[in-house]
């Protein structure tokens, strides 16, 4: 893309329209993710799990995986180059401020820093060791940091002596670090029980339904227990999932492992959980997928194949791997594949354009054949009136540019924060009215609903614009003999889908169990804002779609008129030469046929560039390094 980027560049293929669409592959392309959650009850093996599938190679538990609560604040591991490598900690008193976690995300100074030696797995581990930490808090403060509640006394956590609560130090980590799958773009969100999760709307509406895929983690000796059933219930299943997003792991079968009975006889054990935790999970048994985490990392770390492939670990390891990470690269292959047939269409475009000047150059030139130095003359002056002509016309695209830009500030008012900012405001009030909301449903539906019209109403505006688009081109190519062509009209269906998708999230979330924590106006505070955050990405994206889309009509406008500008000053320079005896007629001519030759090449070429981006060979091939290089 880079080759390409500087091609199209040197040869002034490389329009507003055209560079904006590679930038935008080149970022997709870096910053595409898949996130996967670990979600599990405490002691199911989450963390081991992790170890094994990430860390086995230092030889050690990297994150802490001690019997009993250990990994109490929510993680991320994932990789950004542009990073050092460290580990973030948010404080748990940020809580307490009005802020999401999204808006955390980008106030670097209230976050703890530490840095990690990726070579050193004593130092990482230690570092690591932090996301486990904890206070104990007067119950006063864990109830206004949400971990105590009155209504829900059993849920709650068993004081000590003074009466002191233990609660998580720190809201969220974000782990930085070079790892073969992570630099490939997996995300890993590592989350703890159903207490913790509960405590954080925004993972459960926000952070865990983004995710592409939940790894549901079980303990094979216990099955689906209560509290692991509460978790599925609550968090984990909502209309419209496919089953396809979640992969439930039993974990710990070398707790079946009995020397006093057969290998059949463990692996028919091993079945019959597995099919009471798809029949009760309502999940493929294909999705319930058994394993030893620990005897994965044992086998890992000793290199012992048998124990390894006992573990059944890689087929896990498989599912990750080739599963998620293989159908990212097919939908970023989808993506390349469709850029760049738009992005060939447009250069494509421009050389069409200089063709058609070259060839009209080259009759208007011969015309002149046999002619004295008057008609010269009058053809330069008529050259020029033309030109006047052009220029004076342009009254008709400024009126475009302007109507065009009305309507694109109504669509950034639609879609803007000030107007999402009074549709939360509407629905935090409605959830703060007094006493359990048994209307919470109606009030959700009705604010999604005011959303979803908003979306239609922005349609609306950019059929009026396409509308306008092609009867203004249409006139122009008349006229000018333009080949103007207004892009596709932006499809803003996907993003109402969107809406509709954390709608059921939120919906989902807002059952009885919760209704009285949705009588505390904090807990709704916090709601509320997890939800802004999310319908904000979801504006944002609808708003970058429709200015992607006016962009590419307006870069291809300004081409056609830069190249026809180009076209007249390189006519009258034809006349002048011929006409200051500074070269023939016939030199001219072929000056002309030249470069009519020389932009058959560069179709040649950019069919080439373009046809290896958009080929499955690797780009570092021979057949690249070599086309590249002609280039």
């Amino acid at each position: 893309m880079k080759w390409l980027t500087r091609w199209l560049d040197e040869n002034e293929l490389l329009d507003m329209s055209v560079a904006e669409r590679l930038r935008d592959l080149e970022n997709q392309l870096r910053t595409s993710k898949v996130m996967v959650a670990f979600v599990a009850e405490f002691s199911r093996g989450k963390s081991e799990l992790i170890n094994a599938i990430f860390f086995s190679a230092y030889g050690r538990r990297i994150m802490p995986a001690s019997a009993g609560r250990t990994t109490m604040c929510p993680t991320e591991l994932g990789y950004d180059p542009m990073l050092p490598p460290s580990l973030r900690l948010l404080p748990i008193e940020t809580r307490l401020e009005p802020h999401s976690l999204t808006h955390w995300r980008d106030e670097p100074d209230r976050w703890t820093e530490l840095e990690i030696n990726v070579d050193n797995a004593e130092q990482l581990s230690g570092v690591m060791g932090k996301v486990a930490e904890v206070r104990w808090v007067p119950l006063e403060e864990a109830r206004s940091l949400g971990f105590w509640s009155d209504e829900v006394p059993d849920d709650n956590p068993m004081p000590d002596a003074d009466g002191r609560v233990e609660i998580p130090r720190w809201r969220h980590a974000v782990l930085n670090m070079p790892h073969p799958l992570l630099e490939q773009g997996l995300v890993i969100l590592d989350t703890p029980g159903l207490n913790a999760i509960g405590a954080e709307p925004e993972l459960t509406v926000s952070l865990i339904p983004q995710a592409h895929a939940v790894v549901f983690i079980l303990a094979a000796d216990t099955g689906v227990t209560r509290s692991d059933l509460a978790i599925w219930r609550e968090h984990l299943v909502t209309e419209g999932d496919l089953s396809e997003t979640r992969i439930v792991v039993l974990n710990k079968i070398d707790t079946m492992w009995d020397i006093l009975s057969t290998p059949a006889q463990v692996d028919a054990q091993i079945q019959r959980q597995r099919t009471g935790a798809a029949e009760l999970l309502g999940v493929p048994l294909t999705q319930v997928l058994p394993v030893s985490a620990q005897k994965g990392l044992q086998a890992k770390i000793r290199r012992d194949q048998p124990l390894l492939q006992a573990s059944r670990l890689p087929a896990l390891e498989s599912v990750l791997g080739e599963g998620l990470l293989g159908k990212r690269e097919t939908m970023l292959r989808l993506a390349v594949d469709n850029g760049i047939v738009a992005l060939r269409t447009e250069a494509a475009r421009i050389l069409n354009v200089r063709q058609r000047d070259l060839s009209e150059q080259a009759l208007e030139l011969q015309g002149l054949r046999g002619k004295n130095g008057s008609v010269i003359r009058h053809m330069r002056s008529r050259i020029e009136a033309e030109q006047n002509e052009f220029e004076g016309s342009n009254t008709r695209i400024l009126a475009l540019r302007s109507v065009q830009g009305k309507l694109l500030r109504e669509v950034y008012a639609v879609l803007g924060s000030t107007a999402l900012k009074s549709d939360m405001g509407k629905l935090s009030a409605a959830l703060k009215r007094r006493g359990i909301k048994f209307s919470v449903r109606r009030v959700y539906g009705e604010t999604f609903d005011a959303l979803r019209n908003n979306l239609r109403e922005v349609q609306q505006t950019t059929g009026e614009i396409q509308a306008m688009l092609h009867a203004t081109f249409r006139q122009l190519n008349a006229e000018h003999g333009f080949t103007l062509q207004a892009p596709p009209e932006p499809d803003l269906t996907g993003f109402e889908d969107q809406l509709s998708q954390i709608e059921r999230s939120h919906i989902h979330y807002l059952g009885v169990g919760n209704m009285l924590k949705l009588s505390q106006p904090d807990f709704c505070d916090k709601l509320v804002r997890a939800l802004a955050s999310r319908l904000r990405v979801v504006n944002e994206a609808a708003m970058t779609e429709v200015e992607r889309w006016s962009k590419s009509a307006g870069a291809q406008l300004d081409a056609q008129l830069k190249e026809r500008r180009r076209n007249f000053t390189k006519r009258i320079e034809s006349v002048e030469r011929i006409q200051g005896a500074a070269g023939t007629l016939d030199e001219r001519l072929a000056e002309l046929a030249a470069q009519e030759s020389n932009i058959a090449e560069l179709h040649r070429r950019l069919d080439g560039l373009t046809a290896l981006l958009a080929s499955h060979e690797p780009p570092n091939s021979a057949t690249s390094s070599n086309e590249l290089s002609a280039a």
